[in-house]
């Protein structure tokens, strides 16, 4: 398929799927007016944090989204959107933007994406990214089966952070890009990866 999207241009995305395991979850993002559907692996709090709000379940006390969600409604403000604006070096960044009622005074706040997801989802505000960040990693397509993530997961368990590093350089598969930050080039090799966040 031939993208028609140019760079910099911003792409609604919703919540496809969010795929969890003992040690990691990948959320899918698929876009609104499109096929695309791109992965990002997120710590499990992140996942469990995300799948609480949606699912509706109450949660007896307020976990730490519930409280920054409060903070930023107890100071008159809103989150009217979250933006993914970009990948460096197999690294997510995103942005919230804070408002005050009517939209004034935008304040742009950095943020990992999962954390920017769960409080996307609080506030019932849109999630867009950035279309680079569509041209720098792995992107998968609708329709997609359970089957093709059961697989996806399968082919990328075993990747360690240097095979990673090694195929974004030499042009290959060019998945498993978190929103871990430094903590990922600190793992040694061949330790078992706990936590992605």
């Amino acid at each position: 398929m031939i993208n028609d999207k140019n760079p910099g241009e911003e792409v609604e995305v919703r919540i496809y799927s969010i795929a969890t395991s003992l040690s990691e979850s990948i959320i899918f993002l698929d876009e609104t007016e499109g096929t695309r559907i791109l992965p990002i692996w997120i710590g499990p709090m992140e996942a469990q944090a995300i799948a609480i709000r949606l699912s509706g379940y109450p949660s007896p006390r307020p976990m730490t989204h519930d409280l920054i969600f409060s903070v930023i409604k107890t100071l008159g403000l809103t989150v009217n959107r979250v933006t993914i604006t970009d990948i460096v070096e197999n690294t997510y960044y995103a942005q919230l933007h804070i408002v005050e009622p009517g939209g004034a005074n935008l304040r742009l706040v950095d943020s990992r994406p999962s954390d920017a997801v769960a409080l996307a989802v609080r506030f019932g505000c849109p999630i867009f990214i950035n279309e680079k960040v569509f041209e720098k990693t792995q992107v998968l397509s609708k329709p997609i089966t359970e089957d093709e993530v059961v697989k996806f997961k399968h082919d990328l368990k075993n990747l360690k952070p240097n095979d990673i590093i090694g195929q974004l350089l030499g042009g290959g598969l060019r998945g498993r890009a978190s929103d871990a930050g430094a903590e990922d080039e600190e793992k040694q090799e061949g330790e078992e990866e706990d936590e992605q966040t």
